[in-house]
């Protein structure tokens, strides 16, 4: 009886992805971060709504406010009607965020000049600190997490996590203030003021900005530390670790190619996030400072009820916050693959 032999085949390779499949991958990407985008027109919209009711809700008159108290009721009804106050507020809305869109911010009521030179003299000494505090804290939070994750349960991983933990809860004119009294007035080794002459060399505009970087530093500190030490820690008990370790490989190795690379994305694309309060959320530093930012520019025309500089100051906030968060997004899409795949299904 004679039998047939089948011969072996050979395992299937994998299938590689098609090009289709990864231009349909590409697709739905794009997608998310254009859904993303609307959302955040929409936010913006409604941010804009807000800021105009707000500003017309403030006490007081406009052409009192330009005019002064002892102004003719007169002069303060045909200044008002002259800046256009006295119309619906429908109409004002729309003239506003109209001319806003297109780049026109409108008339400061107070220096009776445009309000978009203001604005971005003021957003760009409100970066420049920021981007500063940012710069400095970010390296100094991931060190200290993943120090920290790297000696978990020990005397210094609780001494940084309680350190961050009470840097963090202290709020900003608090800290600036004991700032302010010990190295500014009792040791008098930094300025107390953070404006610095139009002819300062670097070295000296640092020296100016040091200290008003400080409060940032220490209120964002714990936030970084404690997720890149979430994120090291979970990274350090994974799979891919214990297996790098089983094959031999340097404890330094492993950790700068396996633990960091995949424990500090999630912290450095959520980070980014932070920078839109470093230059936006300044108005406490700013003022205490006596920096020339855009978050001390809004605490002044609301004093002033200088409505177009006020309303264009926090709607720009508003984009600097949307834009930081829109970043943020699509690191957390481009840098973290399983974050990619999830957007894509």
């Amino acid at each position: 009886m004679s039998t047939t032999v089948t011969p072996p085949t050979s395992p299937a390779s994998p299938t590689p992805p098609t090009r289709s499949a990864s231009g349909g991958n590409a697709v739905r990407v794009v997608r998310f971060l254009a859904t993303r985008v609307g959302l955040s027109l929409i936010t913006l919209w409604l941010l804009s709504v807000i800021v105009f009711a707000g500003g017309q809700l403030l006490p007081g008159d406009i052409g009192r406010a330009v005019l002064g108290p002892l102004a003719d009721a007169r002069a303060v009804a045909a200044l008002n009607h002259q800046l256009g106050a006295d119309r619906p507020l429908l109409t004002q809305y729309v003239e506003w965020i109209s001319h806003f869109v297109r780049g026109d911010m409108g008339l400061s009521y107070a220096y009776r000049e445009p309000v978009g030179p203001f604005i971005a003299d003021a957003l760009a000494h409100s970066a420049r600190l920021g981007l500063l505090a940012f710069i400095v804290v970010v390296p100094l939070g991931i060190a200290g997490g993943v120090w920290s994750a790297m000696h978990a349960g020990r005397w210094l991983d609780r001494t940084i996590s309680i350190a961050g933990l009470s840097a963090t809860v202290v709020p900003e004119f608090v800290s600036s203030i004991v700032l302010i009294l010990v190295f500014g007035i009792w040791l008098q080794w930094l300025p107390i003021e953070a404006s610095y002459p139009p002819d300062a060399s670097v070295l000296e505009q640092l020296r100016h900005l040091i200290l008003p970087v400080l409060p940032l530093v220490l209120v964002f500190f714990g936030y970084i530390a404690r997720m890149a030490r979430a994120g090291t820690v979970e990274a350090l008990d994974a799979d891919y670790t214990r297996t790098a370790i089983l094959k031999g490989l340097p404890r330094r190795v492993v950790i700068w190619r396996h633990v960091l690379r995949n424990a500090l994305l999630p912290t450095i694309t959520v980070a980014a996030t932070q920078l839109g309060y470093m230059i936006g959320g300044l108005v406490v530093v700013e003022t205490l400072f006596h920096y020339q930012g855009i978050g001390s520019l809004i605490y002044n025309a609301a004093k002033a009820k200088d409505f177009p500089m006020l309303e264009a100051g926090v709607l720009t906030i508003g984009v600097v916050y949307t834009v930081a968060n829109l970043v943020a997004d699509a690191l957390h899409v481009l840098l973290n693959p399983r974050l990619r795949v999830r957007s894509a299904e």
